[in-house]
């Protein structure tokens, strides 16, 4: 009743999964929330620390573009951020409200919105950050280059900090697999299974056997919470399924936020499907 009584609300976002433009990424994250634990909070908390190079985020704002389970929102508030996060999809928002709810109830240090990257009303609304983070959702947008350019206003012009990831440009195989992640979400449900399987294997299959070869089975599926609190099942679905879907070279976004002021901090990259993550620092 919740996901339909949200939905109606946002007809735009019914039709677009009605129509199989767009992948549903609330119900996955909200499969995910049911086997939430501690220790996946403890690995994005780690993930956050890592990248950004601190051990608190206190006294700092922090925006979780596309909060999605609310995981990393979570983590940010448990590090002492203020933390604004936001989510298109209805369900990510009822997902990052239920996080608050179970771990900072009535709490006015974490504001939760339903809004768009691309709506720039709604995010010029919001003010500026300390830490923007936005990892794996502007290339989900359907519109990649005009989402980063929004997002950069809302970057604390002394020493603000842009934490994003965005998937790598594999030419040939990044346009095969935008094929079967669009075919994923326009296909009906009784079917999805038929696109969701094979490629399971394709991207599981390789590692699960060297599990069996080295006499550990599925160790890969039972460490892999280690990978920034994730879980294996929902990562996969979120892969597959993943449409708006939208690539770019790491030079690409190097030389993007270099020309506007950024300094790179950190990157991780990635030589195969995953994402390239990017750590800039404004400096004016």
């Amino acid at each position: 009743m919740l996901k339909n009584n949200l939905l109606t609300k946002i007809p735009r976002f019914e039709e677009e999964i009605e129509r199989g433009e767009r992948f549903s990424f609330g119900d996955n994250w909200k499969a995910f929330l049911s086997n939430l634990s501690d220790k996946h909070l403890h690995e994005a908390e780690s993930s956050l620390k890592d990248m950004l190079e601190v051990e608190s985020l206190n006294g700092k704002r922090f925006l979780d573009v596309g909060s999605g389970s609310g995981l990393f929102s979570l983590a940010a508030r448990c590090m002492g951020a203020e933390v604004v996060s936001f989510d298109y999809d209805p369900i990510s928002v009822w997902c990052t409200r239920e996080l608050r709810n179970r771990y900072f109830p009535d709490n006015n240090r974490w504001l939760i919105h339903q809004g768009s990257a691309l709506d720039n009303n709604f995010l010029s609304s919001l003010g500026q950050f300390d830490i923007v983070y936005a990892w794996g959702v502007l290339h989900h947008t359907g519109d990649l280059w005009k989402a980063i350019e929004l997002i950069v206003p809302l970057v604390k012009s002394t020493g603000g900090s842009l934490f994003i990831a965005i998937y790598n440009d594999q030419g040939r195989k990044s346009k095969i697999w935008k094929i079967i992640k669009k075919s994923y979400c326009y296909f009906p449900t009784i079917l999805k299974p038929f696109i969701l399987f094979p490629t399971s294997l394709i991207l599981l299959g390789p590692r699960l056997f060297l599990d069996l070869v080295k006499f550990k089975p599925l160790v890969t599926f039972r460490k892999y919470y280690i990978r920034r609190g994730m879980s294996p099942w929902q990562d996969l679905v979120d892969w597959v399924g993943g449409y708006p879907y939208e690539v770019a070279k790491p030079e690409e976004i190097f030389d993007y936020f270099r020309n506007r002021g950024f300094i790179l901090r950190r990157l991780k990259t990635t030589t195969g499907f995953g994402n390239n993550q990017f750590v800039f620092k404004l400096q004016k």
